[in-house]
């Protein structure tokens, strides 16, 4: 016995079991698994199935999957429609995977699908990339089979220099013509060569491939040849088939004679090196075990015999064997499937010298060819030569059959558990097969001979079967690997662990399991520690430890006993060992030899612990070296003084003696002398004697004798003897006499019980002395107590009496009592068996039936007293109404019942009393008794039986009606031969002869009741349909249920049964094609109502017997939660005024059923009426009925009635007659005034009108100049845009490098920031510093206690988070793969935190106040750079331009910065400005030999404005950085004659009126049309200039430097230069509108008198012209697959990652959702992009472009935003631009999210390597070390704060992070 596990060691045992067993589920349970391969070299395992093929790790982990699947397919397409368009319609096809090959050569997998013709994929081992998949020619369409296991493959290497060949072998599906069935391919080194797959040889005649002639098919229309297993073995390749049989004649075995086919398996072999396959040959194979045959083969695998299995099949140990499974029969479909299935074993030597004998016989021109399929007629062979074992066959006599079948040695047999794959391998010469069969078992199996093969264990590898047949073990072949359609599992070769004992473990049969003798284990020889040293590991059950010890017993009042043990098979034990008992210390063991010396514990040790009962305890053997126990024995502590009697104490098993006089029982015999009466055997022991029947009748003076044995003489100084005699619970000590050693007698003693229910009472008796030493009473004697009176009222009863009681029938006094009792003599008394034994005057008191049939054979029951004692005494004497009856012998009961037999009556006799007579012989009137009622003779009559016709499975309740059923006493119903019920209402059974009409007849005991009944077995009814299929929890919703016959059902019932309770309600037949049922309520208990819906686990109904409707599968029945209503008020009354209506809240009002809302009866009763009823999901509104006072409200619906509460109608008080007079002389009053207001607002509208038409005049024209304008602007834009779009092809958008891209998103407005600068030469302390502090930053447990640390700090401001996350994402930019882990942690916390601090959850992200959301920014930043160059770009920069272009066509004012084509309301000039455009030509300022250059420009424009617009049209395509600067180049003026003047914004010609001077524009200085210009590095010098510093001073440049700006734009407002007057001259300068916050400016000056506002139509006009830029910008957004670019992965991935996020929250809002993802990209990425171009281009932004910029981006957000935007006059103009598009652009949106989301997940590993190639591409774009230097700024601000969180975190502190993050402090502060 192994000592008891301890909790620590079973979960040792569990966790150990864990890492053993591995698995690994179907994703999809549709997509099912189909082969296995395994590396032998790493023992990578890669998994082929239905559209996906996994690497997994050894340990079943997932590494890497592959799509291969759902594709658009149609398997007639030939060739598929990849290769050229088919017209079949094409449907979503599964891609199963029928061969996965490991081709080791070239490191790749061959994964063969069932899609498009079965083409191949040449996966890369590694990752699976795919290498290749050849698809454009007929050779690359292996099949189109769409089974997995209808295809093998066998590679076949031919040394080094040239590729390896393929062989595949397949089924064909009926298309022979397309797809060979057995080939062999060219396996090309280069897996995207043409060449793969073609075929080894090919010319007009001759293929290395067989084809199906199509002759086979006329023969049999489905054949095929299944192809199960193949493999290569020296210069052969072979296949293992299953193929139909062709037979001698075409009919034979044809499916169209309606037989079944027959199958056969096959072996084919081919030569290796045979192109032309003239070596092709076919040999049946099959197995036959006990006369059954084995013929279809199921799976096979080849092995090594192994040296045990080689001796008994005469092969040599590394011969190859094949095992294979076949199943019972020929027929692969049989009606029955059998589970029968046999393993069996083949030797290749002896199919291949089969073969051999075959080709000669055949080459000397014997026999035909046999291959009936191939040549549908004999060929016979023709004669040649003689031939080797290596022939490789002629272009004659081939292919070659074989018609004898090669018979393998059947192994194993199972005809339950069906055998389904075999795999197999060779462990210590032994051969081990691994057998899956389909319940999901494996059975271990050990061949050891062809005959002997030991099942020596089974394991449930998968939870359902069957397992497939492809099996494989690990590399160290310690794991097989076994799969099932949806799981594939790993599982120990051995469990030898399982077994606990030395002889469990060696008789398991496994032979990798030994016993590891002092380790006490069982486990493989290598795992056992010195196990070459002898005896210490045990691999034979002999060499098992066996241990004795002497003594093996021992009482627990010894102590520290000498104990030898004798132990056989020990090693040697020089360590030491231990002895221990169970619970106790452990003792030294001294070893002599194979002896060992212990002690019994001491007496402190075992006090305590055995105190009671003998103790059966173990004592073990451990070693001292491993402290384990490795053998152990049973011994038992004994405890004498248990035993209480003599008996128990010398019966048992060990030393025990009894002290007679002392009482006790003890283990020392010296304890109890032979005085003191020791006793040794139970014949000495004091004893009753067993005695007859004790009897004492109660109240009678009486002593009690006993005969005994060695009774002991009570000594002196003790008391004598005693009876004790327990009665009803009440203990009576009476004293006794010991006459002497062998009788005692209790005294003379009366004894009584109460009650009169018993006529006897045993009694326990006990004999004691000395007070309570008890005498044995091994016989258990009684005394029984007896009454004579009890239970015999009757003369008959008394009688009857025991005659031992010695009770009399006293006649005097008419009762039952003992002789002695009975005062009269003894003539008066009768007794058994005395002279006057026979009581007179019997007395019937009872008769059934009281009717009966004439034919007789009715049992009558007659009950009474004094009915005779004997049955011979009443045999002949009754009779009933004059007919003899027959008494029964068993029926009869003496003195109390007689039943008889009635016999047949004559047609005279009617009716007559029931006579009995007592006695034999004659009938003496003293002893005859005759009944006060009479028996009737009646004629049963039946008339017809109700219903005649009921379902063919019985259960029908039919009742038979007529005169007199209810006489005799037994009736039976025959229907026809089927026994109904004992009633004539009779439950039909289930008919035996099916439909039709039985006979119903009808007896009464003899006689038969003549009338031809008929019932009618019709067709059980069927249920076709349920409406609705749904109720609610209490049911009694009505459900209209279709079936066919339910009129025949006369009850039927409707069942629901949940968690094992059954309801039932029920049903109205309507017609016989419907009832209407009432719904059974689900029955869940009240507490446990849940708010959801439930479906019962059974759903039906109950039709008679109809077994079929009980449980519907067709049904979906579902359960809603009740409907609840609220109490109408707190107090429960409602005060209400008539006619008001009552509402009536609540919840569950409408369930939410699939097809809408449904419709519930509800009926609500206001008192005794009901009222009209409006229904909504959380109210019903009842329109209260004419009614006042006080009434109840109650609501019904299902089987649910509620009284709300109490509604009180009160009626109004009729008015009084003072009350009308005031109101109707206050209602003249009233006319009077509203007659008065009339007419003054006639007048008034008049006027009004008039001003109205006026205004209307306006308008219109008005409306007119707006249309006309817009119309030409569009007009012009769309030329100017075309001519824009025409220039601007890719390449001429400027794009800024990736590098200055994200360094102005990630860190705006700084120019030069440190991450991009090389390291200043700083200290070596200070580079190893970094070194480790960016490793830091690299952990991933570092790095976010280091961010939650900063941002949980104070000081920590919003610039500084965004600064940290910059940094951090400068530093990750090379490992984006962490850093998207990092930040999906730091979001998941964000979220968390977001949603625990109540917040809403549509403010998530929706700031930036943590380091995650900008990370979150960045991270975009770095992944869409990309999708902005190839797509985003190019709308936005389109976008930009023609903002630009549109503004500069008209007025821009130099120094607000107002324009009059704005977007913005706060950039639009409100006043009318008469401008001109005029065409200047100008000479390109870097070479004045190109012809001139023409410029639009307007003659209000400032010289500053024309020198930019000069340059914009010079340097049309050139970035704005690489351009010339206005500010240092002059504008010179040249006119015909020569001259040239320099043009300025200010010069000494400058107008100034008071303290306003305007600058200088075209038209001040009367520049005509078609003026020549030319740009000229600046002068120093001007005649026309002011002095130089005012020149620099207010240059044009100068206002633009005030609006130029680089980070993220303030409010627009802020960027209004403020027009500050000159420090000198205190003028303030203007150009075209003067600063709306000078008082000084008169209304005039704004050049109009209409209101400004009406100017903001021209808001109208530019959004026109722009429409097309902005909605062509958001649609390239707002769409998935756009401009031939995908959509980036980082979006989806992260929108992915979101709904999981909202999944794990339970939030289901999809607002929260549009929310969080418009958050996330729109508002984070892209509004930031179309605000500030200048972050993707290389352009100048000007502050009117900038405004209108920032509309759009306004715009944009109200798109992505979930809330409706009310729209009023008072809303800002800018969102009243685009107010009617918004709702366009937000289905945009919404189609956006909702296509992304159904889009298929990304997985992990597609996501990670495309993060992998990301950072590559810009591996060393920043300066890492920088920005490590910079992010260390906060460590050295926070030290403290880290370091402590560092110690507080758990990951943290498993790591040392505190440590090395304070080695990283020492080392930068020696710096400072």
């Amino acid at each position: 016995i192994a000592p008891p596990l301890s909790l620590s060691s079973i979960h040792e045992l569990l966790i150990c079991f864990e890492e053993e067993y591995a698995s690994f589920h179907a994703e999809n349970p549709e997509w099912t698994f189909n082969h296995l391969a395994v590396d032998y070299r790493n023992g990578n395992v890669y998994l082929g199935a239905v559209n996906r093929i996994y690497k997994l790790s050894p340990g079943l982990e997932a590494q890497v999957s592959h799509e291969t699947g759902p594709d658009e397919d149609n398997r007639k397409c030939y060739p598929p429609r990849i290769v050229q368009p088919c017209s079949e319609p094409l449907t979503l096809t599964n891609n199963v995977n029928k061969m996965l090959l490991m081709d080791y050569r070239e490191n790749r997998l061959l994964a063969c699908g069932s899609l498009y013709q079965g083409i191949c994929k040449l996966l890369r081992l590694d990752d699976l990339f795919k290498l290749g998949e050849p698809f454009h020619k007929k050779e690359h369409y292996l099949s189109g089979v769409n089974e997995s296991g209808s295809v093998f493959g066998v590679i076949v290497s031919y040394g080094n220099a040239s590729p390896d060949m393929l062989f595949v072998a397949t089924a064909v599906d009926g298309k022979p013509e397309y797809f060979p069935t057995i080939s062999s391919r060219k396996l090309a080194r280069n897996s995207e060569e043409d060449g793969m797959f073609a075929y080894v040889f090919h010319d007009e005649f001759v293929a290395s491939m067989i084809k199906i002639p199509s002759d086979t098919f006329t023969v049999i229309p489905d054949f095929d040849i299944y192809y199960i297993y193949g493999f290569a073995s020296g210069n052969f390749v072979y296949f293992l088939t299953l193929q139909p049989e062709m037979g001698g004649g075409p009919t034979t075995g044809s499916s169209s004679t309606g037989r079944e086919q027959v199958y056969t398996s096959k072996i084919v072999r081919l030569c290796k090196a045979d192109t032309a396959f003239n070596s092709y040959v076919e040999v049946p194979i099959g197995c036959i075990s006990g006369n059954v045959e084995y013929r279809l083969l199921e799976a096979a695998y080849l092995s090594k015999a192994g040296a045990i299995l080689a001796r008994s099949l005469e092969v040599a140990p590394d011969d190859d064997v094949l095992f294979a499974v076949f199943s019972k029969g020929q027929k692969r479909r049989p009606r029955q499937a059998s589970q029968d299935s046999a393993l069996c074993v083949f030797s290749l030597r002896k199919i291949n010298e089969k073969i051999k004998e075959r080709l000669q016989s055949c080459y000397k021109g014997e026999g035909t060819l046999d291959l009936a399929w191939l040549k549908v007629k004999d060929i016979p062979c023709s004669s040649l030569l003689t031939i080797d074992d290596d022939f490789c066959g002629l272009d004659m006599n081939a292919p070659l059959g074989v018609s004898e079948m090669v018979r393998g040695k059947p192994l194993f047999s199972d005809a339950v558990d069906k055998m389904t794959s075999v795999i197999a391998y060779v462990y210590k010469n032994h051969s081990l097969v691994f057998v899956g069969t389909k319940s999901g078992r494996v059975k271990k199996i050990r061949v050891d001979g062809s005959s002997r093969a030991l099942q020596y264990e089974t394991v449930q590898a998968v939870e359902n079967g069957p397992i497939l047949r492809d099996m494989a073990f690990s590399s160290d072949h310690h794991y097989l690997y076994v799969m099932s359609e949806t799981q594939l599992s790993r599982v120990p070769v051995e469990a030898c662990g399982q077994y606990s004992t030395c002889s469990e473990c060696l008789g398991s049969g496994d032979p990798h399991c030994g016993w590891c003798v002092l380790h006490n284990m069982c486990t493989r020889k290598e795992k056992c520690e010195r196990s070459s040293e002898p005896r210490r590991f045990a691999s034979d059950i002999k060499q098992c430890v066996r241990l004795s010890v002497h003594p093996n017993n021992i009482s627990v009042s010894q102590f520290s006993v000498t104990l030898v043990l004798e132990a056989h098979n020990v090693p040697e034990l020089s360590a030491g060992v231990n002895c221990t008992f169970e619970d106790l210390a452990e003792m030294n063991g001294l070893v002599e030899g194979n002896r060992i010396k212990c002690f019994s514990p001491a007496e402190k040790e075992i006090l305590h612990t055995h105190l009671h009962l003998d103790t059966h305890t173990i004592l073990y053997l451990k070693s001292k070296e491993t402290g384990l126990a490795f053998a152990n024995t049973s011994f038992v502590f004994y405890n004498c003084s248990v035993h209480k009697s003599c008996l128990s104490c010398v019966s048992s098993p060990y030393q025990c003696h009894w002290c007679k006089y002392r009482h006790d029982c003890t283990h020392d015999p010296r304890t109890c002398s032979f005085q003191e009466g020791r006793v040794k055997k139970p014949e000495g022991c004091p004893q009753l004697l067993p005695a007859e029947r004790i009897l004492v009748p109660v109240n009678v003076v009486k002593p009690i004798t006993l005969r005994a044995k060695n009774l002991p003489q009570p000594q002196s100084g003790q008391r004598g003897y005693e009876c004790l005699l327990t009665i009803q619970g009440n203990e009576h000590r009476v004293p006794a006499l010991r006459f002497n050693s062998s009788s005692v007698q209790c005294q003379n003693t009366s004894y009584f019980y109460d009650g009169m229910e018993m006529s006897s009472l045993p009694v326990e008796l006990t004999v004691i002395w000395n007070g309570d030493f008890s005498i044995d009473n091994p016989a258990h004697n009684k005394v029984h107590l007896y009454k004579c009176d009890a239970q015999r009222g009757s003369c008959g009863l008394c009688l009857k009496a025991d005659p031992l009681f010695g009770c009399v029938w006293c006649k005097g006094e008419n009762r039952c009592t003992l002789k002695q009792h009975c005062p009269h003599p003894e003539n008066q008394w009768l007794e058994h068996n005395g002279i006057n034994s026979k009581c007179t005057h019997p007395r019937i008191t009872q008769i059934t039936p009281l009717r009966g049939p004439r034919e007789g054979g009715t049992l009558v029951t007659i009950r009474g007293e004094n009915l005779g004692l004997e049955f011979r005494e009443i045999q002949d004497n009754v009779k009933v109404a004059g007919v003899d009856c027959t008494p029964i012998r068993e029926g009869y009961i003496p003195a109390e019942q007689i039943v008889c037999e009635m016999g047949k009556a004559e047609k005279s006799q009617y009716t007559g009393h029931v006579q009995v007579c007592v006695g034999v012989g004659e009938c003496i009137a003293e002893f005859t008794a005759n009944s006060s009622k009479y028996y009737y003779f009646v004629i049963p009559r039946i008339i017809n039986l109700k219903p005649s016709r009921g379902p063919v499975s019985g259960g029908t309740v039919v009742n038979i009606t007529g005169s007199h059923l209810d006489a005799g006493s037994n009736v039976s119903i025959m229907f026809k031969d089927q026994r109904g019920g004992q009633w004539l209402t009779c439950r039909t059974h289930a008919s035996l002869h099916g439909y039709g009409n039985v006979s119903v007849s009808v007896s009464i005991d003899r006689a038969h009741l003549q009338r031809d009944l008929r019932f009618e077995y019709v067709e059980d009814p069927t249920i076709t349909k349920i409406e609705p299929e749904w109720s609610i929890y209490s049911g009694h919703t009505p459900v209209t249920v279709t079936g066919t016959n339910l009129d025949i059902i006369q009850t039927p019932l409707i069942r629901a049964k949940y968690n094992g309770h059954e309801t039932l309600n029920l049903c109205q037949v309507l017609s016989p094609i419907s009832m209407l049922c009432q719904a059974p309520e689900l029955p869940i208990s009240l507490a446990r109502q849940q708010e959801v819906p439930e479906r019962p686990n059974e759903f039906g109904f109950k039709l008679d017997d109809v077994q079929a409707v009980i449980a519907l599968n067709t049904t979906n029945f579902i359960y809603y939660p009740n409907p609840e209503f609220e109490p109408l008020s707190v107090s429960g009354v409602l005060e209400l005024k008539p006619g008001s209506p009552i509402i009536l809240k609540g919840r569950n009002f409408l369930p939410p059923t699939n097809i809408g809302n449904g419709k519930l009866n509800y009926t609500v009763l206001i008192g005794e009426k009901p009222c009209m009823l409006t229904v909504s999901e959380t109210q019903l509104l009842c329109e209260s009925p004419n009614l006042t006072g006080r009434h109840k409200v109650l609501a019904r619906v299902g089987g649910i009635e509620f009284s709300p509460g109490v509604v009180h109608i009160t009626s109004d008080s009729p008015l009084s007659s003072t009350a009308i007079i005031g109101i109707a002389a206050a209602g003249a009053l009233l006319i009077l005034f509203i007659v008065v207001v009339l007419i003054a607002y006639k007048r008034k509208t008049h006027q009004s009108d008039l001003t109205l038409k006026r205004l209307q005049m306006q308008m219109d024209n008005l409306e007119s100049r707006v249309a006309l304008e817009c119309k030409e602007a569009f007009a012009e834009l769309q030329t100017d845009i075309h001519e824009l779009t025409s220039d601007l092809d890719g390449a001429g958008i400027p794009f800024l490098d990736y590098r200055t891209y994200t360094m102005r998103v990630l860190f705006p407005g700084i120019e030069e920031h440190p991450v991009l600068r090389e390291l200043e030469v700083w200290p070596g302390q200070v580079q190893k510093g970094l070194k480790p502090f960016g490793q830091l930053i690299n952990n991933k447990v570092f790095l976010l206690c280091f961010i939650r640390t900063l941002e949980a700090q104070r000081g920590f401001s919003m610039r500084d988070r965004g600064n940290v996350a910059s940094l951090i994402m400068t530093v990750l930019q090379s490992k984006l793969e962490y850093a998207t882990d990092v930040l999906k942690h730091l979001l998941s916390d964000l979220i968390d935190r977001n949603l625990e601090s109540k917040n809403h959850p549509k403010l998530l992200l929706r700031r930036t106040e943590s380091v995650a959301e900008k990370m979150l920014t960045n991270w975009f930043t770095f992944l869409l750079y990309k999708f902005l160059k190839e797509c985003a770009g190019e709308p936005l920069f389109s976008l930009f331009c023609a903002i630009k272009q549109q503004m500069e066509k008209g007025p821009i004012d130099s120094i607000t910065g107002e324009a009059r084509y704005s977007l913005s309301e706060d950039k639009l000039i409100r006043q009318q400005i008469d401008y001109k455009t005029l065409v200047v030509n100008c000479i390109h300022p870097e070479n004045e030999k190109i012809s001139e250059i023409q410029v639009k420009v307007l003659n209000c424009d400032t010289i500053s404005q024309v020198k930019e617009k000069i340059l914009d049209a010079i340097y049309k395509n050139v970035p704005h950085s690489h351009r010339l600067i206005a500010s240092d180049m002059d504008l010179e003026w040249r006119q015909g004659s020569g001259q040239r003047m320099i043009l300025q914004d200010e010069d000494v010609t400058t107008k100034i009126e008071g303290d306003w001077k305007r600058l200088n524009m075209l038209a001040h200085y009367q520049v005509p049309d078609n003026a020549v210009m030319a740009l000229v590095p600046k002068q120093v010098t001007a005649y026309n200039s002011v002095n130089n510093s005012t020149v620099s001073r207010t240059s044009a440049s100068k206002y633009e430097n005030m609006i130029k700006y680089t980070g993220s734009p303030d409010s627009l407002r802020s960027r209004t230069p403020m027009i500050t007057p000159d420090l000198e001259s205190g003028v303030k300068v203007w150009h075209l509108v003067k600063n709306h916050e000078h008082g000084d400016q008169k209304e005039g000056d704004r050049g109009s008198k209409m209101v400004s506002e009406i100017y903001l139509t021209r808001l109208l006009a530019t959004k026109g012209t722009l429409q097309k830029f902005v909605d062509d910008l958001f649609e390239t957004i707002f769409s998935t697959a756009h401009r031939g670019s995908a959509l980036p992965l980082a979006i989806k991935y992260m929108f992915d990652f979101l709904d999981e996020q909202a999944d794990k929250h339970n939030i289901h809002d999809p607002h929260v959702r549009h929310t969080w993802k418009s958050n996330c990209l729109p508002l984070r990425f892209w509004v930031n992009v179309i605000k500030n171009p200048q972050f993707v281009f290389d352009i100048h932004k000007s502050s009117i472009t900038d405004a209108c910029l920032s509309v759009v981006a306004q715009t944009f957000m109200d798109s992505c935003s979930t809330s409706e935007h009310r729209l009023g006059k008072d809303s800002p103009s800018n969102k009243l631009l685009y107010a009617k598009d918004i709702p366009s652009y937000k289905s945009w949106v919404e189609r956006y999210y909702s296509d992304i989301s159904k889009m298929p997940a990304i997985s992990d590993q597609d996501m990670n390597a495309y993060l992998a190639e990301q950072s590559r591409m810009h591996m060393n774009e920043f300066n890492t070390m920088s920005s490590l230097r910079e992010i260390y700024s906060y460590v050295d601000k926070y030290t403290e704060e880290i370091v402590c969180s560092l110690e507080q975190d758990d990951a943290a502190r498993k790591q040392r992070l505190a440590l090395k993050l304070e080695e990283v402090v020492a080392l930068m502060s020696l710096e400072s």
